[in-house]
């Protein structure tokens, strides 16, 4: 007869393979079919929990009515009411952290060679991470161009955010779901924004960095 299986050692076997593979699943990127509906379902479960509106520029507001009681009509409003916010946010910065850092991908940033061969050619060699060392760097940040890049780029993403009533995530996600039509001008102006950066202003801007 052969010796028993010890049920403690298989159960161990298990977990460690289960944990493996849900390891692996967390590294890679998940596709649109898997991660559009998730997002959705964050949507609905925000609203069935109070009726919360999923968004990130409307934390800033409430940091800054919280740090700053200054005597200002927009932020004199009672944002503890508001403050479910502050934690959504915070777990965005929490999850941001450990996918970035402890569940990284092992392979590098996937870049078409259409679009590596055009970064190459206005001087960004170094192409293995989302944030390019020759315009994310105290160096450039120091350059005209890299100013006007991380700084200008910076205001007028908090300009814009302001001027349209909400950001991305905000009209992107609760304002177009809720046939917004104000969301949707903005979705379309945030598109063409993005557009005439990436393939206009953004060359020239790097064709100034050192």
């Amino acid at each position: 007869m052969g010796k028993p299986k010890n049920p403690t050692s298989q159960l161990q076997v298990l977990l460690s393979s289960a944990t493996r593979m849900l390891l692996e699943l967390l590294r890679h990127p998940w596709p649109w079919y898997i991660a559009g509906p998730l997002i959705g379902l964050a949507r609905s479960c925000s609203l069935l929990a109070g009726n919360k509106t999923l968004g990130i520029s409307s934390s800033l507001r409430h940091i800054c009515a919280a740090c700053m009681p200054a005597n200002i009509p927009f932020l004199k409003y009672d944002w503890k009411k508001e403050s479910w916010n502050l934690f959504f946010a915070a777990g965005i910065l929490i999850g941001g952290f450990i996918s970035g850092y402890l569940l990284r991908a092992p392979e590098p940033v996937a870049i078409s060679p259409a679009t590596s061969q055009q970064l190459s050619s206005l001087g960004i060699q170094r192409q293995t991470g989302l944030l390019p060392k020759e315009i994310f760097s105290w160096h450039s940040l120091a350059t005209p161009s890299g100013l006007i890049i991380i700084v200008g780029g910076g205001f007028l993403v908090g300009f814009g955010t302001r001027y349209a009533g909400g950001c991305t995530s905000g009209h992107g996600i609760m304002g177009l779901s809720s046939l917004q039509w104000p969301s949707l001008i903005a979705i379309i102006c945030f598109f063409a924004g993005g557009i005439f950066s990436s393939f206009f202003l953004l060359p020239r801007l790097l064709q100034g960095l050192p």
